[in-house]
């Protein structure tokens, strides 16, 4: 995975760290610093500075008394040490992170730092230890601190395939053990082996069906083009495609999806991104481009950096540097278009970042019609900074990466800023009591968009459960902290030169 690289001679300045022979000669001989975690504090205040979005809104980013670009030796060294101070005050890079971060938790919910960047390179290419299932926990009833879980869908040749897991399942024990609010995370989150105990609820009473599933952890690298298939809707091909995550490992095989489409004569689209948190940004731009048109002189989305990188990126390269278009290759692949005026997503409150922004772009060129709930509202993206030396050469003292959020992202209108998501044309809720099979042409969501397709006024719909408005806990998902994760492509951001 590229990355972009945070060298020594890009940053304000390197702060290079004394060593205790040159320190000032003083009374109390200050506790010595160690060096390694100097160095990421040092990494990680240099990163921050240049490409955080907020930066400017960051007291202790802007502090113009940290700033070391000056002809005067005398103020070098006082901005120096100011910094230095400030950065003593945290013997914890991570903590020295969160203190940087704008408004956290508040405004910036997503920027995060590793100690390991194997973990975020993984991350980015879909690569977890995982038994190979995604399911989400629900309340049994409005008073019982009792939870089930719902498998959603399961990978194909992951440990709960051959296991026997579908979608639809319900399982309330692990190990034996009845799952509560207080207990989920230590017996089924942090354990790498279990058995599952599944069972049926009726009228708010768990009635076990004898069905287990015994199942250890492996590495897997999931797929996210899950399902595509061709469905005829009164003589018309409408192509189907569930699509889990913008992984960049997978673009080819999208695009082959894509050729299917395009072979099978599909004159209309139902893309499903309940499931999908997001991903890469030029993925996102790839299927803008398969779905919609290959004119590279099209506009797809524009991009908003920081007030240090924008005048420089602006005088540098022009403005149009921040415009990203629609595009007719995958490096030196041709892009199977479909040029299509029409096109239904299924969405969710678990639809996010690269899938927003694919459904923004593709908002302003075509008839675009949603089904579900309110998509989650994320509209900036994130860079992963590793640390490197002069050379260019990655820091091998440590394996410290930040993932930032460094940009946001607005449609050929200008439109951006969806806090609170993107509002469907049809509500409707998943609902775990009729989880037939995805593809299943009396799925409820995807039912709702071909009834839409063919005109009907009235959705006939299985009537819902009992399980319908269950109390939801947490999705799997909402437990990996890069679900819902954008990320730009390193390649796109420039590095300022010194």
């Amino acid at each position: 995975m590229k990355t972009v690289k945070i060298g020594r001679l890009m940053l304000w300045s390197i702060i290079v760290l004394a060593t205790l022979s040159q320190c000032r000669k003083e009374a109390v001989v200050p506790t010595p610093v160690d060096p390694v975690v100097q160095e990421v504090k040092n990494f990680v205040w240099s990163g921050m500075h240049d490409y955080y979005l907020w930066n400017l809104q960051v007291p202790n980013l802007t502090n113009t008394n940290y700033q070391m670009l000056t002809t005067s030796s005398a103020n070098y060294q006082r901005n120096k040490d100011s910094l230095n101070a400030y950065l003593d005050k945290f013997t914890d890079p991570t903590k020295l992170f969160n203190d940087l971060l704008y408004q956290y938790k508040v405004v910036d919910k997503w920027s995060f730092i590793e100690k390991d960047y194997t973990i975020i390179d993984n991350w980015i290419a879909g690569i977890s230890k995982t038994m190979g299932y995604d399911f989400q926990l629900y309340y049994l009833n409005s008073t019982s601190t009792d939870i089930i879980g719902v498998v959603r869908y399961v990978l194909k040749g992951s440990p709960a395939d051959l296991a026997g897991v579908q979608r639809g399942d319900i399982f309330a024990k692990v190990d034996g053990v009845q799952l509560t609010d207080a207990n989920y995370t230590a017996n089924l989150i942090n354990k790498e082996s279990f058995t599952l105990t599944f069972a049926k609820v009726v009228s708010g009473i768990i009635t076990p069906t004898g069905k287990t599933a015994s199942m250890t952890a492996v590495q897997l690298q999931e797929d996210p083009v899950f399902l595509s298939k061709v469905i005829d809707v009164n003589g018309s091909k409408v192509g189907y495609l569930v699509y889990n995550g913008f992984t960049s490992d997978f673009d080819l095989e999208l695009n082959s999806a894509f050729q299917q489409f395009k072979t099978a004569g599909v004159s209309m689209l139902i893309l499903d991104l309940r499931y999908n948190g997001g991903g890469s940004v030029q993925t996102a731009i790839y299927l803008a481009s398969m779905i919609y048109t290959t004119n590279t002189a099209t506009l797809f989305t524009k991009s908003v950096y920081n007030g240090i990188l924008t005048p420089y990126i602006t005088t540098t390269y022009g403005a149009s540097y921040f415009n990203s278009n629609f595009t007719d290759k995958i490096n030196t692949t041709a892009i199977n278009a479909l040029n299509l005026k029409d096109i239904y997503f299924i969405v969710s409150g678990e639809t996010a970042s690269a899938s927003e922004l694919l459904i923004n772009g593709l908002k302003p060129y075509m008839n675009v019609k949603s089904i579900g709930t309110n998509t989650y509202g994320k509209y900036v993206a994130s860079l992963t900074l590793k640390d490197y030396d002069a050379n260019n050469n990655l820091v091998t003292t440590h394996k410290y990466a930040m993932q930032p959020i460094v940009a946001k992202y607005a449609n050929s209108l200008g439109v951006s800023d969806f806090v609170t998501g993107l509002t469907p044309d049809i509500t409707l809720k998943e609902d775990i009591g009729n989880m037939l099979q995805l593809g299943d042409e009396n799925e409820t969501l995807l039912k709702a968009a071909l009834d839409n397709i063919k005109g009907l006024k009235s959705l006939s719909l299985t009537p819902p459960s009992s399980l319908a408005n269950s109390r939801s806990l947490i999705a799997r998902k909402d437990l990996v902290q890069f679900s819902r994760d954008m990320y730009v492509d390193p390649q796109k951001l420039v590095k300022r030169n010194r």
